[in-house]
């Protein structure tokens, strides 16, 4: 006999199917390489609403921790015993010492489990005034799971072993209804017969050359196209636009991205114009904007970066993962546009080693604004997602706006940013950038466990600080960022005098003695940096004057590209309304042990247990 024990609290919806609450999931991802554990999410004004499957008879468990582990999280475990669903609230020390939370805040929606798979639904407020809970934001959550073979028991849940495991997402990533044509054309851009290679991490670039078409198209969606049986290999996918100016002999083959031999032509690949991360979905434009095709002005080469993650060293797996591009010739309004804003790549942005934060900006000045968007739209552009790009001493970034001397509300920001989970964030209003206005990128870096300066660079070990606006109408801007004044840097440290004039890259130091015939990189290094020199030293080039990057498309300039400018002065810094507990906002949470349903939700309670007979025959017990 095959024994199901279910647990069904909330009224099926109309239209729903049994099975569950019959709510509306829009959201999921494949939390193991395993194929064993599935989430299932959905939020709704202040509450999310998840949905765990999970190949397992005993307990499942979901958490949200700071760093990905289990120091500090905030978990839920759950499960069916003999016939009797549970879900209980917990939390971990610094020591990651499991404690039952004494104010539950989990409210069990279903519960269904049979001999190899439990099943439950389950909901929580985003903001719990639990200090044993992590409140739920727009940033990258790290959550964590994990399940055994058995259930809790009085005694506590049992050690999981290595069912276990923990995954970036965005929780809050608002949901895009786009119900495409079947009949749509569409071209991929995919690896060929790529092999895997038997290590950690790979970072594989291949460049390829986008269809031709005889008349202008719009992409209208992107989404990832995985190998099947990849869906924990691929971690993520960049695609950049490269320059123009190539023939296709580039196309011959792929290469390990950042590598020091990798073709010269990867190198000009600079602009993201899509990001998918694991865990996220296919990108849909808005009903009135699409991404054109087959203009001058559209991109020809295109690279294609896939983050393959081997963590068991697999040998022999060939991939043929990518993109697919879903286009169409009945154009849409507006043409969509890119714009990198931030710090300009380059040596000149530093960061000190053993600092456990730093703080870098890149400026989009009111100059560059001023300039480019009174020439081709003065009544200024709509910004509808950003991408905010570092590399792996990141760990938060913010995207400041500035107007006339008052701050805004932020127009994107990630306060817990993974460099292995980046995806284009929907806003959830579009956004107005007008002539004359400021947009700042501020960076926040940890550098505690190296001993030499991080510098601006390509590789994943420098470091970028960079927001990508998708906006429209396409303006003919490209980059606005800036590039901080690299001389009063090195007075910092004590550098006197260069040789001039400079003929070598990176240039060469010739005065005091202790730097005489240095590199200025060399210099840096030198220098022996405290904590304490590490912050004047943020202070210091926070202030400085920045060089301005104004680009065009293909690398041509705007007038104002190459003057000095001065970081905005903030007469009105924006000020975010905090969440008040105990407001008629906050979440009401029983402080019993045993899980509740919040009222706002119940529409009625009834708990069946269903008995599926060697017959097949189904009967009811309410």
């Amino acid at each position: 006999m095959c024994r199901w024990s279910l647990l069904f609290l909330w009224g099926l919806l109309p239209g729903s199917t049994p099975g569950g609450t019959g709510r509306s999931y829009p959201h999921h991802a494949l939390l193991d390489w395993e194929g064993k554990y599935w989430l299932h999410w959905g939020h709704e004004g202040s509450t999310l609403a998840f949905r765990l499957e999970v190949q397992t008879p005993g307990y499942v468990g979901l958490g949200f921790s700071p760093t990905g582990g289990m120091a500090s999280a905030d978990i839920v475990l759950g499960g069916v015993e003999n016939g009797s669903p549970y879900l209980q609230d917990y939390f971990t020390d610094k020591n990651r010492e499991l404690k039952k939370d004494p104010q539950q805040d989990y409210h069990l929606g279903y519960a269904m489990q049979n001999s190899t798979h439990t099943i439950i639904e389950f909901t929580r407020e985003l903001q719990t005034c639990d200090i044993n809970d992590k409140s739920i934001t727009e940033s990258t959550v790290r959550v964590i799971w994990a399940y055994h073979h058995e259930d809790i028991g009085e005694s506590g849940p049992i050690y999981h072993g290595s069912n276990r495991g923990t995954k970036s997402l965005k929780l809050l990533n608002p949901e895009k209804s786009n119900i495409l044509s079947a009949a749509l054309p569409y071209f991929d851009l995919r690896n060929k017969n790529v092999l895997i290679p038997d290590k950690g991490t790979t970072y594989w670039c291949q460049m390829f050359k986008i269809p031709v078409f005889q008349e202008k198209r719009h992409v209208i969606k992107v989404e990832p196209v995985i190998q099947e049986g990849h869906e924990s290999l691929i971690h993520h996918i960049l695609l950049y636009h490269c320059s123009n100016n190539f023939n296709d002999s580039v196309l011959d083959y792929g290469h390990e991205c950042y590598h020091p031999n990798m073709p010269d032509a990867f190198l000009t690949c600079e602009t993201v114009i899509f990001a998918w991360a694991i865990g996220g979905e296919g990108f849909s434009y808005p009903p009135h904007v699409g991404l054109s095709l087959g203009t001058p002005l559209d991109p020809t080469y295109v690279l294609l970066e896939v983050h393959f993650d081997n963590p068991t060293y697999q040998e022999g797996l060939i991939d043929n993962s990518g993109l697919r591009f879903f286009h169409t010739t009945i154009l849409r309004k507006y043409d969509a546009g890119i714009i990198e804003a931030g710090l300009w790549v380059s040596l000149f942005h530093n960061i000190p080693p053993g600092m456990p934060e730093f703080r870098s900006e890149g400026h989009c000045t009111l100059e560059c604004l001023e300039e480019a968007l009174e020439a081709e739209k003065p009544g200024g552009i709509h910004v509808f997602a950003v991408l905010l790009h570092a590399h792996l001493a990141g760990r938060g970034i913010r995207m400041r706006h500035f107007r006339k001397g008052e701050e805004l509300k932020l127009l994107a920001y990630d306060d817990s940013f993974d460099f292995n989970f980046q995806e284009f964030q929907y806003l959830k209003e579009e956004r107005i950038i007008l002539p004359g206005d400021n947009l700042i990128t501020e960076c926040r870096y940890n550098t505690k466990d190296r001993v030499r300066m991080t510098w601006g660079g390509l590789s994943t070990r420098s470091e970028m600080c960079l927001s990508y606006l998708l906006y429209y109408p396409r303006i003919n801007l490209t980059r606005c960022a800036s590039i901080p004044d690299i001389m009063e840097q090195l007075q910092f440290i004590g550098v006197k005098e260069i040789y001039r004039p400079v003929t070598t890259w990176p240039f060469i130091i010739k005065s005091p003695k202790q730097y005489k015939n240095l590199s200025f990189m060399d210099a840096m290094n030198k220098f022996k940096w405290s904590i304490k020199d590490g912050i004047s030293f943020n202070k210091l080039v926070l202030g400085l004057p920045v060089n301005v990057r104004c680009s065009k498309t293909d690398n041509a300039e705007w007038s104002i590209q190459g003057m000095t400018a001065l970081p905005p002065e903030v007469e009105r810094p924006y000020k975010s309304e905090p969440f008040v507990c105990g407001s008629s906002s906050s979440s009401s949470s029983s402080t019993s042990s045993s899980s509740m349903l919040s009222p706002n939700f119940v529409l009625h309670v009834a708990v069946f247990f269903l008995i599926l007979s060697n017959t097949g025959s189904i009967r009811h017990f309410a």
